[in-house]
């Protein structure tokens, strides 16, 4: 376990197992710490089958691959179907479930974890020895920053992103639909009964995927079959200084703003919650108690032409940056 913290009251803590982020504590409006992520008290809880990637890195390829198979230059690849007939998170021992080399990086008053992880040619079924470096830097503007390369020697899709339930009610409610939300996306991938994209790119303008304007998470969720689990495809020109989501917490005042340059964040509420998991303080995780924000390329891109590539080739660099950014209500937006 590795801990920053960046003398402004926030502290991250992370596990070189999954590199899960197994907290995340920022003060509320009155300068009260609270957690705001969803997760275990000690490591056996994350070793538990069906823990649903709580703080986890995810790879080699987050979110689904219709069917489990893609075709790539004239070879098809076959990977395992763990999410009924399709294909979830990188498979059965993801990224989410490796033990990465960890190294601690001193970047000034900016704490740093720099973890890697070599993932060997034909591991969970993806070709290409695939190297992956990520850096957790906390910043001294409460901002987690997540920094991720990988180059390969065999062209191989790749879609990183970190799995994080948050809450930023910090355990004072019952679930996350309060939640205060804005999306910067105008429209979001319409999927199938299994959750894989159709293809179509759908305007979210008279939707309830319509967060151009704030909601709460609950205000329209019951118009949703089984709640939002959907990619939303984002309007911010790539690398924009402005967040592409807002979300706000009404009764403590915390407020989290998401920067990327992916095309694509992963709107989840939770859904899938049952309160059979007791995470952290003895706390059951009911439906909608969390919600994520995953950023990355669309789901089963490898499967879709009309979707920006997830294809990393050889003597190519795969990089991006998420930041997740604390504040409260009336704080410093700095």
């Amino acid at each position: 376990m590795y801990t920053l913290t960046n003398g402004k009251g926030m502290t991250v803590k992370i596990t070189n197992y999954g590199g899960i982020v197994t907290s995340i504590v920022v003060p509320d409006s009155a300068g009260n710490p609270g957690d705001v992520v969803l997760g275990f008290d000690s490591l056996s809880g994350y070793l538990q089958q069906g823990v649903p990637y709580f703080g986890a890195l995810v790879g080699r390829y987050g979110n689904r691959i219709a069917k489990g198979s893609f075709k790539l230059d004239g070879k098809e690849y076959k990977l395992a179907t763990n999410n009924g007939p399709n294909h979830l998170h990188g498979g059965i021992k993801g990224f989410d479930k490796v033990v990465w080399q960890a190294e601690e990086v001193n970047n000034g008053q900016e704490p740093g974890l720099k973890l890697t992880y070599q993932s060997k040619d034909g591991e969970e079924g993806y070709p290409g020895n695939l190297s992956v470096t990520v850096v957790y830097t906390l910043t001294q503007n409460s901002e987690l920053k997540i920094d991720y390369t990988a180059t390969t020697d065999k062209a191989t899709p790749v879609n990183l992103t970190n799995h994080s339930y948050f809450n930023l009610a910090a355990g004072k409610a019952e679930n996350a639909l309060q939640h205060q939300i804005t999306i910067n996306a105008d429209r979001y991938t319409v999927v199938d009964a299994s959750l894989i994209p159709t293809g179509e790119l759908r305007p979210v303008k008279g939707t309830p995927f319509d967060f151009t304007s704030t909601h709460s998470i609950g205000e329209r969720i019951g118009q949703v079959e089984g709640g939002y689990d959907h990619n939303f495809v984002l309007s911010a020109a790539q690398g924009s200084s402005a967040p592409v989501v807002r979300v706000s917490e009404p009764t403590s005042g915390r407020v989290m703003e998401v920067y990327t340059d992916q095309p694509g964040v992963q709107f989840y509420s939770g859904n899938f919650l049952d309160g059979s998991l007791t995470g952290k303080g003895g706390k059951k995780y009911v439906k909608h108690y969390g919600f994520c924000l995953e950023t990355q390329h669309f789901p089963d891109s490898p499967n879709q032409p009309k979707f920006p590539s997830t294809i990393l080739k050889p003597g190519e660099t795969y990089h991006t940056v998420t930041t997740y950014k604390f504040s409260v209500n009336g704080g410093s937006q700095q």
